[in-house]
């Protein structure tokens, strides 16, 4: 898309929207709204104490969120010892459309959704497709969580999006799909966190050649958190996260490209994080900033190589990406040391950017959005890079990265529903990818364990007849040339002893035999 016909687009959406502003680019605040957090349990009773995130969830039996219309609840007979008991060990139930009413203060919210697909009752974990909505938005549609925790290799899902409340009531309604027989809905718990508008304090940019055209904001539009990463750094927890936003930082190292890790580091022992005046701590905690991911110490080969991320996204959606940047070593204390270029699914977001240059210093952390617009249909993968920039000559051929943040856009129609995940069963996609690990829990999950080692053990024991079969092949091989070699030299000794004549060209042409033969061993071995 050229910067021409994407203003042209914005123009046309600044008519149609009454939220689409350039925002003010102010700091807010460090509160959020007067809204306390809603953490329910859902199928459960009474109050739970989390461990995990030291917070208190409260059961949904009998709670004033709940309406009249049908619903069941399920305790789960059997959960698997690595997922949360907190808010997994039980859930609510909907075979027709079931709506929570929330009273809220109007504002910007954190949506959090928690799904554990497994067997519920007599409802088999495949055969829950369903939409949840919160009007005017569609969050998921015929959202299948069995299908996407087998493609992702999880046990259990949280959804998380950002919504701007208007009203005073936040109605979040579950519809199992009319698509799919015997399909139901069900949800294990529900979390609603007051949030400061986090997308309106800082300007944009569209990715689209570096030119850095400014994206309109709509005040109004809502957002699917696809990811958040701690670069460089461990996962945090939502316990860790700063603002009170109990958001949770993931590892980045499961989304490198390759084996071009770069190198991994902390904070300096003297350097301290401040964040400046014009930015809110609950931007990103601390800890994000004290670690980083660089390209490494050799210019020669860092200019050489991109640092990549692949994230895997829903396509046909525009997502804004928010980069968060911080240096936190000597010597790189000035500007021009370390430059670099960022692009975005083969787009430059942005050339010759200077972490000291914007951010003010060593220590002064400083993040960056971009927003880019995908085509198609079904999943993708969102390349994120970095390189050196070359052409302002700096001292370091180098880049950075503290923190990254990838946001999905309800840019039409209102929508945030991407499509299902294709089963494994029907696959194509390349099996060698690894999105983590695995914990099996349910009766299907063993049954394939049980069947497949049941294939891997014929399949072994063929492989050992086999090689059986040739070691006996090639033992009695050499057994007969031996015989053959015996009666040779007898041969050779008697025509010898009749003749008394010895050729000096048979010994050089044996030891060509066998040095050629060798050759073609050792060839073939390589």
């Amino acid at each position: 898309m050229t910067s021409s016909t994407s203003l042209l687009i914005f123009s046309f959406l600044s008519l149609m929207s009454p939220h689409l502003i350039v925002p003010a680019f102010a700091a807010d605040s460090n509160s959020t709204s007067n809204s306390t957090p809603i953490m329910l349990s859902c199928g459960t009773s009474g109050s739970i104490q989390d461990t995990g995130s030291n917070s208190t969830w409260v059961g949904d039996i009998g709670s004033k969120y709940i309406s009249h219309e049908t619903s069941e609840t399920s305790i789960i007979p059997y959960q698997n010892p690595e997922v949360p008991k907190v808010p997994f060990s039980a859930a609510r139930i909907f075979t027709s459309n079931y709506t929570y009413s929330f009273p809220l203060s109007p504002g910007r919210y954190f949506l959090r959704l928690y799904f554990y697909p497994t067997n519920y009752s007599n409802y088999l974990a495949s055969d829950s497709y369903f939409t949840v909505t919160v009007h005017p938005y569609t969050l998921l549609s015929n959202f299948s969580a069995f299908l996407t925790v087998e493609a992702l290799n999880y046990d259990y899902l949280i959804q998380e999006f950002s919504i701007n409340i208007t009203s005073t009531t936040l109605n979040l309604t579950f519809a199992p799909s009319t698509k799919y027989l015997n399909s139901y809905a069900f949800i294990n718990g529900i979390e609603i966190v007051p949030s400061p508008d986090l997308f309106s304090l800082s300007p944009a940019y569209l990715a689209s050649g570096g030119d850095l055209t400014v994206f309109p904001y709509d005040s109004g539009m809502a957002f699917q958190t696809m990811y958040r990463l701690n670069v460089g750094g461990q996962s945090l927890a939502p316990s860790g996260d700063s603002g009170g936003l109990y958001r949770s930082w993931d590892d980045d190292s499961t989304y490198i490209f390759g084996a071009a890790f770069g190198v991994t580091f902390q904070n300096d022992s003297n350097v301290t994080i401040e964040y400046p005046k014009t930015m809110p701590q609950y931007i990103a905690p601390i800890l994000v900033y004290e670690t980083a991911r660089s390209m490494g110490p050799d210019p020669q080969i860092d200019l050489n190589y991109n640092l990549t991320w692949i994230l895997t996204v829903d396509a046909g959606f525009y997502y804004l990406l928010r980069f968060h940047f911080c240096e936190i070593q000597y010597p790189i204390t000035m500007s021009n040391q370390r430059v670099f270029n960022i692009y975005i699914n083969n787009q430059t977001a942005q050339t010759q950017f200077d972490v000291i240059s914007q951010s003010g210093g060593i220590g002064r952390p400083v993040y960056k959005d971009y927003v880019v617009n995908t085509a198609g249909s079904g999943k993708m993968d969102m390349w994120v890079e970095l390189h050196p920039d070359t052409e302002t000559k700096p001292e370091y051929y180098d880049a950075i990265l503290n923190g990254l943040e990838v946001f999905k856009m309800s840019m039409v129609e209102n929508n945030l529903a991407g499509l299902n995940p294709v089963s494994i069963a029907t696959n194509t996609v390349n099996p060698s990818q690894d999105y983590g690990k695995r914990h099996h829990g349910s009766k299907g999950n063993v049954a394939t364990i049980i069947g497949g080692a049941i294939a891997g053990g014929v399949l072994l024991l063929s492989l050992v007849g086999i090689c059986l079969l040739m070691i006996y092949k090639r033992q009695k091989k050499k057994e007969r040339e031996t015989e053959e070699g015996n009666i040779s030299d007898s041969m050779a000794v008697s025509m010898s002893a009749k003749t008394n004549i010895i050729s000096a060209s048979t010994p050089t042409e044996s030891n060509n035999s066998i040095q050629s033969a060798s050759a073609g061993t050792f060839s073939y071995g390589r």
